[in-house]
């Protein structure tokens, strides 16, 4: 009898590590050359065309007002009692929270640069 079968492993279970030590065995068979790129898939990083700093901080702000706006939605159902998702909302609270603190965070990093900027004597 096998050590996982002993142990009480399911079929799924020793199906998915036996699918795990074939990938452990597969990379460490082919090595790595020293030129060679790993690419991320589906050319998730790909550099399509240049994005100025503007819209990138727009979007974020865009996506901090979408995630306070849901949060907002989430609480209102709840205070009617549409809904009883307790555990959600309070998630989606503390997502815009988190998200917001961090837009707040990097905005007074930027001010503080710029006003080092405008200090810079000339």
């Amino acid at each position: 009898m096998d050590k996982i079968s002993a142990a009480g492993v399911n079929g799924n279970q020793q199906a998915l590590l036996a699918r795990m030590q074939q990938t452990a065995a597969a990379a460490s068979a082919t090595p790595l050359n020293a030129g060679q790129v790993i690419a991320p898939a589906n050319g998730a990083f790909a550099a399509s065309s240049p994005v100025s700093f503007s819209q990138v901080i727009n979007s974020t702000i865009d996506n901090v007002d979408a995630l306070q706006h849901s949060a907002g939605v989430r609480q209102k159902a709840i205070d009617m009692g549409q809904s009883d998702d307790l555990a959600g909302a309070m998630i989606e609270s503390q997502k815009a929270s988190v998200a917001f603190s961090a837009m707040m965070q990097v905005r007074n990093k930027l001010t503080s640069a710029l006003d080092e900027v405008m200090n810079i004597p000339l």
